[in-house]
């Protein structure tokens, strides 16, 4: 016989993961009872946020965009401030879209993009397998999603093609990266918040080949951080790209935009 769980109140929720140190344990709890299928559900919902786990791993979910994106364990969870990056996208986005979503993690990004353009052709890639697997259900039928080191498993038919490729690539500086909350630090894979000595590695990487798969007047965008961006802006111009800073105050946001000259 299966043993009988009493449900669990509103303000017990609150008070659990207010001793658990969640910020937001009003917000928490409402999720939580949105989502359990049940009282046993909640109470080992309850306990894994209360042990550390982040919301989104818990709940199996996130909100990007307006959108309702799947987020296994162990795959990295998509930020509220990116969803900046993903609006200046479609502001620069042709009718007729390529896109391609680049250390693409659930691919909420090029997910959200796809979902707001009328006719696109979208391309992402990760190389963690557990972020493809993830992917693969989020972006469904509106694209392709590859496993591989960044450029390397797209098909070579995109190159010169692609109008807006997104890349969400790591930026933390390696001896930031403990110094990053519990959360991301222990429950989300290394290779997407470790950008190297001055967490530009990557960038640089995708700069390096960015203009071989943009088309003329196709653009990169790349999200990093306020103190970052002088130096960003210079690595993406080096790219033969001409380079510019977006931010927003609102979201804590800074994103760096390199287009190809037509």
């Amino acid at each position: 016989m299966q043993e009988f769980v009493p449900p669990l109140t509103f303000s017990t929720l609150v008070a659990e993961l207010r001793t658990a140190g969640c910020v937001f344990a009003e917000d928490e709890a409402e999720l939580l009872l949105s989502t359990a299928a049940d009282p046993a559900g909640l109470a080992a919902m309850l306990e894994r946020r209360v042990g550390g786990l982040p919301l989104e791993h818990v709940l199996g979910w996130a909100e990007f965009c307006g959108l309702r994106i799947e987020v296994d364990p162990g795959v990295f969870v998509p930020r509220r401030r990116t969803e900046f990056l993903v609006r200046q996208a479609e502001a620069l986005a042709p009718d007729r879209a390529v896109v391609v979503d680049l250390c693409c993690g659930t691919g909420a990004l090029g997910t959200a993009l796809a979902s707001s353009l009328r006719e696109v052709e979208l391309h992402a890639a990760d190389v963690e397998p557990a972020a493809v697997r993830c992917a693969r259900r989020n972006v469904g039928a509106r694209g392709t999603v590859h496993e591989g080191d960044l450029f390397a498993p797209l098909p070579p038919s995109l190159r010169g093609r692609v109008d807006v490729l997104l890349a969400n690539v790591p930026y933390v500086p390696t001896e930031d990266v403990g110094l990053l909350p519990a959360e991301a630090r222990i429950h989300e894979p290394l290779v997407a918040l470790d950008g190297g000595g001055d967490g530009l590695d990557v960038m640089r990487r995708v700069v390096a080949e960015a203009t071989d798969w943009l088309a003329p007047g196709g653009s990169l965008l790349m999200e990093t951080s306020e103190r970052q961006a002088a130096r960003a802006e210079e690595t993406v111009g080096s790219g033969g790209l001409t380079a510019r800073v977006v931010v927003s105050e609102e979201l804590y946001a800074t994103v760096v935009i390199g287009t190809r000259p037509r």
